[in-house]
């Protein structure tokens, strides 16, 4: 399934060259997850209530063209990796500015985090099955942890 968000840039996205900053395109890509997880039925309230919430071990950004001021963003989400039984997975956004073109590639490395024992975990069934189910990219591969 595909999933892409559109946003309405604001002033505090750039900088004084008159083009977006670079951490701004890392904020767009991160609520785009969140968004992702919202819109198949897993909310803040579902990290609380199952005591299990998303971190990221690696966040690698390639630029490709500037966003300049005034100009709107859209962000996708795509799977380039998965483990078996989803507590680690590899997430890519590209963001397109406003004419389509993609301005940015973001790569995230993550995992689940148990947030009572502070340790990685494996998700509740409806976490993985959203990634399962989300598209993924030609080059996919799936995560071999240690421990299969």
């Amino acid at each position: 399934m595909n999933f892409t968000v559109n946003f309405t840039t604001k002033w505090a996205d750039f900088d004084a060259n008159i083009h977006m900053r670079h951490t701004a395109y890392n904020d767009y890509a991160a609520e785009a997850r969140l968004r992702f997880f919202n819109k198949f039925g897993i909310t803040i309230h579902d990290f609380t209530k199952e005591k299990v919430g998303p971190i990221l071990f690696e966040e690698n950004t390639r630029f490709l063209k500037e966003i300049h001021m005034g100009e709107d963003v859209s962000v996708n989400l795509k799977i380039t990796g998965l483990s078996s039984k989803g507590e680690r997975w590899k997430i890519q956004h590209e963001v397109f500015n406003s004419q389509g073109k993609v301005s940015a590639v973001i790569n995230v490395y993550g995992a689940w985090l148990d947030l009572v024992k502070r340790k990685l975990t494996v998700p509740p069934q409806k976490f993985q099955d959203i990634f399962k189910d989300a598209e993924k990219t030609e080059d996919f591969k799936e995560i071999i942890l240690k421990s299969e």
